[in-house]
C-alpha cells in the first residue's frame, strides 16, 4: 500500500513516519515525496556524506566520488487515505547490511544498500541523526515535528 517493494526496518536506522493531513494546495503525493528525500539529503550533508536522486528511483542514492555506482541510503514509501499520509522514511545510519541480503530491498539488488556509518567510515550517532532528520523534515514539510 505504500508503493515500492519489500524493505528492512531494524537496529541501525531511524525510521520516521511523517503522518500529515494534506491540505488544499499539498495533495500531491511525488511533492512529498520529493520533499521526504530532501530532508534526508539535507540530514545526510550534516554528516559530510553527498547524496542526491536517481531518475525514476524513489529514495536518497549516495553521489559516487569513486567511479562506482550509486548506493541507497534511504527507502521511501508513502501512502494517504483520505489525504492523511502515513508510512515514510528508513534511513541507513549503522545497520547490519547483511540483513538486506535477506530480501530483494524495493526491487533492487542488497549490494546497493550503504549506510551512514559505511559512507563516512566511522560510527555515526543515531539519536542525532534523529534530531538532525527530525529538523529537516519540519523544514521541508512546512511542519512542527513532535
Amino acid at each position: 500500500e505504500r508503493g515500492g517493494d519489500v524493505t528492512y526496518h531494524g537496529p541501525g536506522q531511524v525510521v520516521a513516519y511523517p503522518i500529515l493531513l494534506l491540505g488544499d494546495g499539498e495533495r500531491d503525493l511525488h511533492a512529498l515525496l520529493r520533499n521526504i528525500e530532501e530532508a534526508v539529503i539535507r540530514t545526510a550533508a550534516d554528516d559530510g556524506v553527498k547524496t542526491g536522486r536517481e531518475a525514476g528511483k524513489t529514495g536518497v542514492w549516495t553521489v559516487p566520488s569513486d567511479g562506482e555506482g550509486a548506493r541507497k541510503l534511504a527507502s521511501i514509501g508513502i501512502a494517504c487515505r483520505k489525504w492523511v499520509s502515513f508510512h515514510g522514511v528508513a534511513l541507513n545510519v549503522d545497520p547490519d547490511l547483511a540483513y538486506f541480503q535477506r530480501i530483494n530491498p524495493c526491487g533492487f539488488d542488497a549490494s546497493v544498500m550503504t549506510s551512514l556509518a559505511a559512507e563516512t567510515g566511522r560510527p555515526v550517532d543515531a539519536a542525532a541523526v534523529k534530531h538532525r532528520l527530525a529538523h529537516h523534515l519540519a523544514a521541508t514539510l512546512g511542519r512542527r515535528i513532535a
